[in-house]
C-alpha cells in the first residue's frame, strides 16, 4: 500500500529525513519509534504532503504522491491524524466531522450520511456532543474527533502521530481498539507513538529512527527483535 524509497526532507538547511526506505502493507500496522526530534513527525508530514521531500519517492497504492499538495494526497486515500489534532475552532463536532467528506469527492450524499452515522455508532460521545464546538471537548474527545474525521473518508492509509499523549488510560485503550478495527478492515497504518509497550499490542512491524535514519527494524511478534527495540529505546 505504501512504499517509500530513499526519502530525504529538509527544513531550510536542516537535513531532517536522511534516506528512509520502508513499506507498509494493507492491513498492517507499522510502528515508528525514537526520541523526540529525530524526524518521526516530519516523516508523517512528508507522506501527507504537509512538507515537501527534497529527494526520493513515495508511492501510495502504486501511484506516486511525493510532492503533491495535501488535499490531493488525502483524496488518493491517505488520512493524517496529527499530534495537535487540528480541530477547527468555531465549528461544531459535526461540522468538523463533515470536513472528512472532502477526502471522498466521488461519494454521494447518501454515502456521506452513512459514513457519519457509522462514526456516531463507534463514537457515541461525539454523537452526544455533535452540536458542541469541537475545541471545547476534552483532550480525549478531541483525539476521538480527529480520528473520526479521518475515518469518515475511509482511508487506505492512516498516518497517526502520538495518539496517546496526555490521555487517560481508558481513552488510550479505546483509541488503540479503533486502530485494531481499522487494521482488520484492511487499512495500512503508520503509527508514531512514545508508548512503545502500548503500540506493540497493535504493531506488526516497527522501525527506530535516529537522526533521520532507520537504525533498527523488526517484527513485533519476534521476541528477540522486540527486546532489542526496548533496549534501544531505553538507552
Amino acid at each position: 500500500m505504501l512504499v517509500i524509497r530513499n526519502l530525504h526532507t529538509h527544513y531550510a538547511l536542516s537535513h531532517i529525513i536522511q534516506g528512509i526506505d520502508l513499506t507498509v502493507a494493507a492491513g498492517e500496522v507499522f510502528g515508528i519509534f525514537g526520541r523526540n526530534g529525530v524526524g518521526k513527525t516530519t516523516l508523517l508530514k512528508t507522506i501527507a504532503g504537509w512538507v515537501k521531500p527534497t529527494e526520493g519517492e513515495i508511492t501510495l497504492n502504486s501511484e506516486r504522491i511525493d510532492g503533491l499538495n495535501p488535499d490531493r494526497i488525502a483524496r488518493r486515500g491517505a488520512g493524517f491524524v496529527p499530534e495537535d489534532r487540528r480541530i477547527f475552532p468555531g465549528l461544531s463536532v459535526e461540522e468538523n466531522l463533515t470536513l472528512g467528506y472532502l477526502q471522498v469527492p466521488g461519494r454521494d450524499a447518501a454515502g456521506d450520511r452513512a459514513a457519519l452515522a457509522k462514526v456516531y455508532v463507534r463514537f457515541p460521545r461525539l454523537a452526544e456532543r455533535r452540536q458542541q464546538h469541537g475545541t471545547t471537548l476534552s483532550g480525549g474527545e478531541q483525539q476521538m474527533l480527529a480520528m473520526a474525521r479521518v475515518m469518515i473518508g475511509t482511508p487506505k492509509l492512516l498516518l497517526i502521530d502520538e495518539p496517546s499523549e496526555g490521555l487517560a488510560p481508558m481513552i488510550v485503550a479505546d483509541l488503540f481498539a479503533i486502530i485494531k478495527e481499522m487494521k482488520q478492515s484492511g487499512c495500512a497504518i503508520l503509527l508514531v507513538e512514545q508508548n512503545v509497550h502500548q503500540a506493540l499490542t497493535v504493531c506488526d512491524r516497527f522501525a527506530v529512527i535516529e537522526r533521520g535514519q532507520i537504525v533498527l527494524s523488526g517484527r513485533a511478534d519476534n521476541a528477540a527483535e522486540r527486546d532489542k527495540l526496548l533496549t534501544t529505546i531505553a538507552v
